[in-house]
């Protein structure tokens, strides 16, 4: 029934009615009967809002290089109750012809560790990132490991393709570290260009809007992961 009956009482379509339930029992069971669901509040939460509320449906994850964006991603795939692909950056630039990064138009790594890219680089950027838009918009929840390079225009690319999402459907996160920590994990792991890390700290979050952030300076992979769960709706 529409907006109102015969005897004069407004009623509810069934499917805003049914969504106002189910959002109404989603928050009872994550904080008091997440053992309902084998006592993981999280899986408890997803669960209900399948019925028809906005759910995440993809995580961006903006940090600077050795700042500990992949660990989180990992950490985010095992504690999350639904399966979640984790794609990043790395992940375009490894698809690319090793003629990219000698090219002027690719991605060239400068032995200070500045990262430039050409429009050759940005024309596969902007299509891969319509890739993981569209993968989203097909049911798949994504996990997405950014850099981002040009800031807030980095942030605005990625707006306007997961724009149809809503707010609701992106949550934004920001992965800081501090530069010198993140520098001293730069070494350790052998497989970057030394000076990157220290360069990109604070580069990649200037002018970018984050849902919350976190800091892997004060906090291990797996607990920066579980306090970004929370927010997954």
């Amino acid at each position: 029934m529409g907006e109102g009956a015969a005897d004069g009482v407004r009623r509810e379509p069934c499917e805003a009615a049914r969504r106002r339930r189910c959002s109404e029992r989603a928050g009872r069971r994550v904080v008091v009967d997440g053992a309902g669901f084998g006592g993981n509040p999280f899986r408890a939460w997803s669960r209900c809002l399948y019925c028809g509320a906005v759910m995440t449906q993809v995580i961006v994850l903006n940090g600077g290089s050795s700042s500990g964006k992949s660990g989180i991603a990992r950490c985010l795939q095992a504690v999350l109750p639904d399966p979640w692909l984790a794609l990043g950056t790395d992940t375009l630039v490894d698809a690319m012809p090793a003629s990219m990064q000698t090219s002027d138009g690719g991605i060239e790594f400068a032995p200070d560790g500045e990262v430039s890219v050409g429009p050759e680089f940005r024309t596969l950027e902007a299509a891969w990132i319509e890739g993981i838009a569209a993968m989203a918009r097909a049911g798949a929840r994504v996990i997405v490991d950014e850099v981002f390079l040009g800031g807030a225009e980095s942030q605005r690319r990625w707006q306007k393709a997961l724009g149809d999402l809503g707010d609701l459907g992106v949550l934004w996160v920001g992965v800081r570290c501090d530069a010198a920590i993140a520098a001293g994990r730069e070494v350790a792991r052998g497989d970057r260009t030394i000076g990157m890390a220290a360069s990109q700290a604070d580069l990649v979050h200037e002018g970018v809007v984050y849902d919350l952030e976190v800091d892997t300076a004060h906090a291990e992979s797996m607990e920066c992961a579980r306090t970004i769960a929370v927010h997954v709706r």
